[in-house]
């Protein structure tokens, strides 16, 4: 015969072992300070005090991946548009993948034991993977933060295992981006790539990110055409100063040497998460 649930020989799991409860909306402040903890133990465990943060779409292909897309495309006769115009687009996955491998060679080649400036990024397909390569590339760690998707969510082969995060809180991924950020490159990119220039932008407006970092926007006729920053400033709702906050470029090497100027000036001195 079954023991009853309260009897002596049941023993209720301890709090913190208790899976219904820390999955429960009790516990949510609980499971917001893991996403705060957990991270922070690995990054002082492998010592990645600042990152290089690459944003951008996901949907973007490499160049490999669009041109075998164009030719099936034509294959079929149908979707020849849309994979011509991937194709184009394939050109910031490329110079994504060389401008965080060049920025990995350059940060190795500080001959300091901690890790500088690894690159960071949200973990996923696009842009996100085209830097993790780059990294990878290198013989360099890279970060990357993930977030659960209710929809199918892709892997990123090239992210560090040391160092790839899952995330539930969307906040609590942002303050990763941002924490350790000591640089950041937009490449071209949809909802999420905007909220997060935008979320960045704020902070360094706003004063609450104290740090100087270099924010660099890759790709002009994309971000021209996306974001009207000349007709924010017509129209007094920002500063015309309020434009000096980033770079735009079209060169790797122009990203290149604004971001390593930025990390030089400001940031080879003082290691650390600074906000």
């Amino acid at each position: 015969m079954d023991k009853p649930a309260s009897g002596p020989g049941h023993r209720r799991p301890k709090a913190y072992q208790d899976t219904r409860f820390l999955e429960s909306r009790d516990a949510r402040a609980l499971r917001i300070l893991a996403e705060y903890l957990e991270p922070l133990h690995r990054f002082q465990r492998y010592h990645v005090e600042d990152t290089i943060v690459f944003m951008g779409s996901a949907r973007l292909l490499s160049q490999e991946a669009a041109t075998a897309a164009l030719a099936e495309a034509e294959r079929r006769g149908e979707g020849i548009e849309a994979a011509r115009i991937a194709l184009e687009l394939s050109a910031y996955y490329e110079a994504a993948r060389t401008l965080a491998r060049r920025l990995t060679e350059w940060s190795k080649n500080l001959g300091r034991e901690e890790r500088r400036f690894v690159v960071c990024t949200g973990g996923g397909p696009g842009i996100m993977e085209a830097a993790s390569r780059g990294a990878s590339e290198a013989r360099g760690l890279n970060v990357g933060l993930t977030i659960s998707m209710p929809e199918d969510e892709f892997g990123n082969p090239y992210v560090s295992r040391e160092l790839h995060f899952h995330f539930h809180y969307f906040f609590m991924r942002k303050f990763w981006f941002v924490y350790l950020a000591k640089a950041v490159v937009l490449f071209p990119g949809g909802f999420g790539t905007l909220d997060e220039l935008f979320e960045i932008l704020t902070l360094v407006q706003t004063r609450k990110m104290r740090k100087r970092i270099p924010i660099v926007l890759f790709g002009t006729k994309y971000w021209d055409e996306v974001v009207n920053f000349g007709a924010l400033v017509k129209y007094g709702t920002i500063s015309p100063g309020d434009l000096d906050l980033f770079r735009r470029t079209d060169s790797v090497d122009e990203a290149y040497h604004i971001i390593v100027q930025g990390l030089a000036e400001n940031a080879l001195g003082m290691p650390g998460a600074v906000l």
